[in-house]
C-alpha cells in the first residue's frame, strides 16, 4: 500500500501595503515626522540647486556646476589636500574627478526629491547615510581643531533623520508615500518603499 504525502498548501497571501499609521499611532507624531522628512529633503535639495546654478550662498555663480564648477572635487580637494586631517584622505582622492561630481550631485538631488515627495525613502535613507558616512570620514572631526565634539557631528544627525523617515514611513503623511506603497511593484519589492 502506498501512502501519498499530503502537503498543506496555503493560499498565496495577498500583498498588502505597509502604512505609517500601523507604525506610528499618534497623528501629531506622524505630522512631526512628515515635517522632519521635508526639512531633511530640502537640506539635501538646496545644495544641489546652489551648486548647480551658483545661487550665491555656498557657491558663487562663477563656480556653479553649469558654469564648469566642480562640486565634489572642490570639497574633496579641500579635505584631501595638505590641510586635510582625515586618515582616509588617500581613499577619497579616487572621487576627485567628473564622475565624483556627477555621483555627488545625483545623490543630493535623488535624496532631496525622494524625501520631499515621500517615496523611495528606504533607498534615499541608505544612499544618504552612505553619503554622510563618506563625508564624515573625509572630514574626520576627531582631528579638526575647534570642533565641539570630536566623535559626533552633524553628519550623524542627518543620517539618523533619513533613517527615521524611512523606518516610520514618514512619506505617508504630507507626501505620496501611501500611493507609492500601494503600487504592486512596491508591494512586491518593499525595499522600494
Amino acid at each position: 500500500m502506498s501512502a501519498t504525502a499530503q502537503r498543506s498548501v496555503t493560499p498565496a497571501k495577498a500583498l498588502t501595503a505597509e502604512s505609517q499609521a500601523s507604525i506610528v499611532t499618534s497623528p501629531l507624531a506622524r505630522r512631526v515626522l512628515a515635517f522632519s522628512r521635508i526639512v531633511i529633503g530640502f537640506f539635501f535639495l538646496w545644495p544641489f540647486l546652489d551648486k548647480t546654478f551658483g545661487l550665491g550662498f555656498a557657491t558663487p555663480s562663477e563656480r556653479a556646476w553649469i558654469n564648469g564648477g566642480k562640486p565634489a572635487q572642490g570639497f574633496l580637494g579641500g579635505v584631501t589636500g595638505p590641510e586635510g586631517t582625515s586618515p582616509f584622505k588617500g581613499f577619497f582622492t579616487i572621487f576627485i574627478n567628473p564622475f565624483g561630481d556627477v555621483l555627488f550631485m545625483l545623490g543630493l538631488l535623488g535624496i532631496g526629491v525622494a524625501m520631499i515627495a515621500g517615496a523611495g525613502l528606504r533607498i534615499a535613507a541608505v544612499s544618504g547615510t552612505l553619503l554622510m558616512i563618506f563625508m564624515y570620514l573625509a572630514e574626520w572631526p576627531f582631528f579638526v581643531q575647534g570642533n565641539t565634539n570630536p566623535f559626533i557631528d552633524s553628519h550623524w544627525v542627518e543620517a539618523l533623520l533619513l533613517i527615521i523617515a524611512a523606518v516610520t514611513l514618514a512619506g505617508d503623511t504630507w507626501g505620496v508615500g501611501k500611493w507609492w506603497g500601494g503600487l504592486d511593484l512596491v508591494k512586491k519589492n518593499r525595499w522600494l518603499r
